[in-house]
């Protein structure tokens, strides 16, 4: 396994769903395409990064409106985002929200986000490893407004970039102008977004509030055991596994969360005989059984809601508890619930 997402995505159903509420049946966008004529039927299905591009371009070409791509993000509703990516707009602020999703595409996607943040600005490209041709300008779009979006979503606030610079010409509409309200550079060398240090600070007042329960069922389910036990351990343990796709949960981040200072609760995970990173593998190897018990769970994905940074890291860290890959683990196990 290597650290970058290998050449293929699903398409998110919410994709198809907004593309037909503009007027575009998805048999058309796919007939236009040059694709499978059933691809919006098969929840499973991936596609290619030649194949993604030449969606956008499809689309492009059946409704050539200026915008189409911000106005697609709008419409989207941020609850049927997948699991993954949807945990950040709960999010603890901007740039953890930002973090997130970056890290969901590094591991399920071909598409990178490369987030560089300096004093006074955070500046966000997008690359495509695999792409050999251009991306379709859509396909920025789509991109830089729902980076937009989380941020305005997640906050509650109407927040706007520091900057904006697209590879293509300046267009006819002032569609771009309206939505982001900021300068735009139009003929730069590469496409940017470049936001505000300090709006990433910006706390989501959303965090945490019935967080995981629209996710997934075995993430759900922890919502519910927390006040149901009475070891500290266990009590860890569920906190942990409600952050765990933020990144690495620190000890003083768990106390916050269940109302205690971090020295008392060092002291009492180290009365019950544990450790604070022990606890942190466990939970992390019972909600990793508990997703993967789920068919329809991309491995990839699992990895992400269990905070690595890459998927090489997860298949290295699940081989050494459970002596298999994570595909021969589900293999064995089937649908059973652990």
């Amino acid at each position: 396994m290597s650290g970058m997402a290998a050449d293929r995505c699903k398409v998110p159903r919410a994709f198809w769903q907004t593309v037909e509420q503009i007027g575009v049946p998805p048999a058309a966008l796919l007939r236009q395409a040059k694709l499978p004529a059933t691809l919006h039927l098969n929840e499973q299905g991936q596609v290619t990064t030649a194949q993604f591009f030449a969606l956008w371009k499809a689309l492009e070409e059946l409704k050539p409106e200026p915008g189409l791509g911000l106005r697609l993000v709008q419409s989207t509703e941020s609850a049927v985002h997948p699991p993954s990516s949807l945990a950040a707009f709960y999010a603890r602020d901007y740039r953890d929200g930002l973090l997130r999703i970056a890290r969901f595409k590094r591991l399920c996607s071909p598409e990178q986000l490369q987030v560089k943040e300096s004093k006074d600005e955070c500046t966000i490209t997008a690359e495509w490893p695999y792409a050999s041709e251009p991306e379709p300008s859509i396909s920025t779009d789509v991109t830089f407004a729902t980076l937009v979006e989380l941020g305005r979503r997640g906050t509650w606030q109407h927040l706007t970039p520091k900057r904006v610079e697209l590879v293509r010409s300046r267009p006819s509409s002032d569609v771009y102008q309206k939505y982001f309200e900021c300068p735009i550079r139009y003929g730069s060398a590469r496409n940017l977004l470049i936001l505000k240090t300090a709006d990433l600070d910006r706390p989501f007042p959303g965090h945490n509030q019935a967080l995981l329960e629209i996710l997934t069922p075995a993430l759900a389910s922890a919502l519910g055991e927390l006040q149901a036990r009475s070891s500290i351990k266990e009590q860890v343990k569920v906190v942990l596994k409600r952050s765990l796709a933020s990144g690495r949960p620190e000890l003083s981040d768990v106390a916050r969360d269940l109302g205690t200072s971090e020295r008392t609760l060092q002291r009492r995970i180290t009365e019950e005989g544990a450790s604070f990173r022990e606890l942190l593998v466990e939970a992390r190897q019972e909600l990793g059984r508990q997703l993967l018990s789920d068919p329809t769970a991309e491995i990839d994905e699992v990895a992400c809601l269990l905070g690595y940074q890459d998927a090489s890291s997860f298949y290295r860290a699940f081989r050494y508890w459970e002596g298999v890959t994570p595909s021969r683990w589900r293999e064995l196990h089937g649908n059973k619930v652990h």
